[in-house]
């Protein structure tokens, strides 16, 4: 008997949505970066472990919109509850629950959803009675199915994590191959790889006015030679200036971590190009944000 559940990985942003369901399915299919606000649309990850699926949709940060990208980004998480078996609530040990995580238990409880709350970042709690006194602050807000304090970037309580999501499985056939990871196609996940390099690697606005556009990909016939042409786009042109760097040295850089992170990703000898492009505005245009499959 095969079972499947359909999860919605929430919460606020940089809280480790991405880094959780990447050590979930021991492999990256969603981009990580300590800035915010990383993840734009939904990515599917696929974790089929016998006879259970469980289909997880990472979600953008729920935040308070600047632009319509923005606006974008948070219907994408409304339509991800409101769509799904259940939900992963992940959370930080420390603060109040901000006005977007008290929306989010809202949500929760006008779909009557099975939530299971995630309290990650334990490495740094020093002390057991604080997160404890975490859990109980937390537990007022909702009836949680499970809690589970996590460590996406050690692997602690992943597996017991991965345990309590089996256990919202019903019984049904499997939607993917059985060793599927992800629905993203190749293009959007080479854009992404990309997009992670230049948040690495740059500061403050202008990572979040970036979005990567790939123009070809092709395996070269009888080589083990993938082809990739990227063009990045910006939204002004001192931010063309930033990317590019003194002498192309910027460029430089983010195209060499790229390429070793795709030849990592796809194991083939990887051909990358890039070029940096202008388009004003582009996070406030409708037709821009959908050329990019940002909607």
């Amino acid at each position: 008997m095969t079972k499947t559940a359909f999860i919605a990985i929430v919460g606020k942003p940089n809280v480790g949505k991405s880094s959780l369901l990447n050590k979930m399915l021991g492999a990256k299919v969603a981009i990580v970066s300590s800035k915010p606000q990383t993840t734009r649309t939904k990515i599917m990850g696929v974790l089929t472990l016998e006879e259970t699926q469980l289909v997880f949709t990472d979600t953008p940060g729920f935040h308070k919109p600047h632009n319509k990208l923005g606006e974008y980004m948070n219907n994408a998480v409304g339509d991800s509850i409101g769509g799904t078996d259940a939900a992963l609530f992940v959370v930080e040990p420390y603060g109040e629950l901000n006005e977007k995580e008290l929306e989010l238990i809202k949500k929760f409880k006008q779909e009557r959803l099975p939530v299971i709350l995630a309290i990650n970042k334990i490495d740094m709690v020093k002390e057991k009675k604080e997160l404890l006194s975490r859990i109980l602050y937390l537990t007022k807000s909702y009836d949680f199915e499970a809690v589970v304090p996590v460590s996406a970037t050690e692997g602690a309580g992943v597996d017991e994590l991965v345990d309590e999501m089996k256990k919202l499985s019903v019984e049904s056939p499997h939607f993917f191959p059985d060793d599927t990871l992800t629905d993203q196609p190749e293009r959007v996940l080479a854009a992404e790889i990309i997009r992670e390099k230049i948040l690495r690697l740059m500061d403050k606005e202008v990572p979040h006015g970036i979005a990567v556009s790939i123009e070809k990909m092709r395996e070269r016939e009888h080589k083990e030679i993938l082809d990739v042409e990227a063009v990045i786009y910006c939204e002004r042109e001192t931010h063309k200036g930033m990317i590019i760097g003194k002498n192309g040295s910027m460029l430089k850089k983010i195209s060499t971590f790229a390429r070793q992170d795709l030849e990592g990703f796809f194991e083939i000898k990887v051909n990358l190009h890039t070029w940096v492009k202008v388009k004003d505005n582009w996070r406030n245009r409708d037709g821009l944000i959908h050329n990019f499959g940002l909607d």
